[in-house]
């Protein structure tokens, strides 16, 4: 008796090729998540960097302690977080020594399977500069 093994293939394709874009998409989203959060790490670094250098010119001139200007500083780094079409929040530490930066930005899903990840989400990264020549 000779058994016929036509459909097999077919039977095991169109059992595994969702699994396999499943797990295709699992990569593409996750690859973007991990991509999205080393930017918004980068975005906060960058702009608190950027806040860092807004040294309130007052006692900086005559020579005095050098001292992040809070507002300077704010606007500073919310002019780096629009140039990246990110959004955030500045601090200054009390003392005048630190900044730091919470940087938001939104991730758009490139799969459209919005059931791996939904449509779109958001990634946060945060950094601190301080003055080292107070």
């Amino acid at each position: 008796m000779i058994r016929d093994d036509r459909g097999k293939v077919t039977i095991f394709v169109a059992i595994i090729a969702p699994a396999w874009i499943a797990m295709l998409g699992l990569v593409i989203v996750g690859g973007g998540r991990v991509r999205a959060y080393q930017r918004a790490d980068n975005v906060a670094a960058e702009a608190a960097r950027t806040a860092g250098q807004a040294i309130a010119p007052g006692s900086a001139i005559q020579g005095g302690r050098k001292v992040i200007d809070p507002a300077l500083a704010a606007t500073a780094a919310q002019a780096y977080l629009d140039a990246v079409g990110a959004t955030g929040t500045v601090t200054v530490s009390p003392d005048g020594q630190q900044v730091t930066v919470v940087a938001t930005i939104r991730y758009d899903n490139p799969t459209h399977l919005e059931f791996l990840d939904g449509p779109t989400w958001t990634a946060t990264g945060q950094a601190t500069a301080t003055i080292l020549i107070g």
